[in-house]
C-alpha cells in the first residue's frame, strides 16, 4: 500500500499493558468512527505494514486502545511507539456540500465571485494556525484562508471550489 493512497489515522503514543496493548492519538473529531477497524497500516521505515486489530476501544476522549496480532509484550510494543497509523482512503465517509477532505481538492479551480478564475488549487497549508488554500495563479502562489464563510459551493462534478473573498485580499497578490 502507497502512503499517497491512504489517509492519516493517528500516533501510537503509549502502552497500555504488559501484554503489548497500545494507544494511539487519533487525529479525528469523531473517534467512534475507528472502533471497529480490523486492520490498520503502521509505518516501518519507508513502508507500510499491514496488521490485524485484535480488539480496540475508546480510551479517555481522543485515544484508541488497541490489541493488535502479534504484539504481545512490552518490548514488542515498545519498538511501535511514535509510529503512525494509516488507513486506505476508501475508508473515509464520503462527504457531500461543501464539507470536503484536503485531498480532495487538490488540482480543483478556484473561482472567486469579485475576480472570476483565480488559478488551481495545489495545496492545503494546515501548518498554521488558520488552513490555507495554496493557489497557483500563473506562478504565483495565493493564500487563501479556509474559511467556511468564504465558501460558496464545492463542486465536485466541475472540480471547482467557489468562493467570496474578502475585499482586498486577491488584490494583494495581483499587484
Amino acid at each position: 500500500m502507497r502512503k499517497q493512497d491512504c489517509f492519516y489515522v493517528g500516533t501510537i503514543v503509549n502502552k497500555f499493558s504488559f501484554k503489548g496493548e497500545l494507544l494511539v492519538k487519533l487525529d479525528t473529531d469523531e473517534p467512534e468512527l475507528f472502533t471497529e477497524m480490523e486492520s490498520v497500516f503502521i509505518e516501518i521505515g519507508k513502508n507500510l505494514v499491514p496488521f490485524f486489530i485484535e480488539k480496540s476501544q475508546l480510551h479517555k476522549s481522543l485515544l484508541l486502545r488497541l490489541k493488535i496480532e502479534d504484539i504481545d509484550d512490552e518490548a514488542t510494543a515498545d519498538s511501535m511507539m511514535k509510529r503512525d497509523l494509516y488507513l486506505p482512503l476508501s475508508f473515509l465517509p464520503k462527504l457531500e456540500g461543501n464539507k470536503f477532505y484536503f485531498h480532495e481538492v487538490i488540482n480543483f479551480k478556484m473561482v472567486d465571485s469579485n475576480h472570476g478564475d483565480i488559478g488551481v488549487i495545489t495545496g492545503i497549508n494546515d501548518t498554521t494556525t488558520q488552513a490555507l488554500f495554496e493557489v497557483d495563479f500563473n506562478g504565483n502562489e495565493i493564500l487563501i484562508p479556509l474559511n467556511d464563510h468564504f465558501i460558496d459551493q464545492v463542486d465536485r462534478k466541475n472540480k471547482t471550489i467557489h468562493v467570496t473573498t474578502p475585499d482586498g485580499l486577491i488584490d494583494l497578490y495581483l499587484e
